[in-house]
């Protein structure tokens, strides 16, 4: 008798595929005993599931209450940008001002690697912070320690809401706008660059759509 064998990553990857497909609504409770009914294991696995998601900001981990799927509204997705509008400006800026040829190689190079690998990719969420990742390698360059977590969180609340708000074929504009952005950089012309980095937020804002249908709240049907 043949035995299907489930592991934490095969819950992750379920869980993640149907939030990412809106299969789960923001603010589900995800109680462990029905998720490890639901795969056939035990709460250890499923906990060790969760955990990772948390990690991802997939979920949020409330204690004594228990995992919930994160839950960004409109506003707060609006408020993410407006917040990473205000912030990458006036990296962007000091950026240029402080520009180096050894800075521009290095971020020339991030963004060939960024590039082949977003392309090789069928992973939304992977390219997504794929492309998110070239903000966070702008703030690195600067050498500021505090920008850089402050942008690595931006960038992981960010990537949820694009994955949980993102416009069904909503076209890719990341790639040409970081390769606008270096040529502005590579000039030093930093009024350009600024208007390049608030005109691609801008756009990343615009693929996204906060009138979704309401998924399902029952684990089974959504899992199914």
């Amino acid at each position: 008798m043949e035995i299907a064998v489930t592991n934490t990553n095969t819950i992750v990857e379920a869980l993640t595929k149907a939030i990412v497909e809106h299969r789960l609504h923001p603010g589900t409770k995800l109680a462990e005993q029905k998720l490890a009914d639901h795969f056939g294991v035990s709460r250890t696995l499923v906990r060790q599931a969760l955990f990772q998601l948390s990690q991802n900001r997939l979920i949020r981990l409330e204690p004594a209450r228990g995992a919930f799927v994160a839950a960004p509204s409109a506003t707060e997705a609006r408020q993410v940008f407006a917040v990473r509008r205000m912030l990458e400006a006036e990296m962007t800026r000091a950026f240029v001002r402080e520009v180096t040829p050894s800075r521009i190689k290095q971020l020339k190079d991030h963004h060939i690697r960024q590039k082949a690998s977003a392309k090789e990719s069928k992973d939304p969420a992977h390219r997504i912070e794929v492309q998110g990742d070239f903000h966070i390698q702008m703030a690195r360059l600067l050498d500021n320690d505090v920008l850089v977590q402050m942008m690595i969180e931006l960038l992981s609340r960010c990537s949820l809401i694009t994955l949980m708000y993102r416009k069904d074929n909503a076209p890719e504009h990341s790639e040409d706008d970081h390769e606008e952005l270096i040529k502005a950089i590579s000039a030093r012309d930093e009024a350009r660059a600024a208007q390049l980095m608030d005109e691609h937020l801008q756009r990343l804002e615009d693929a996204l759509t906060f009138d979704r249908k309401i998924p399902s709240n029952d684990i089974s049907m959504a899992l199914a």
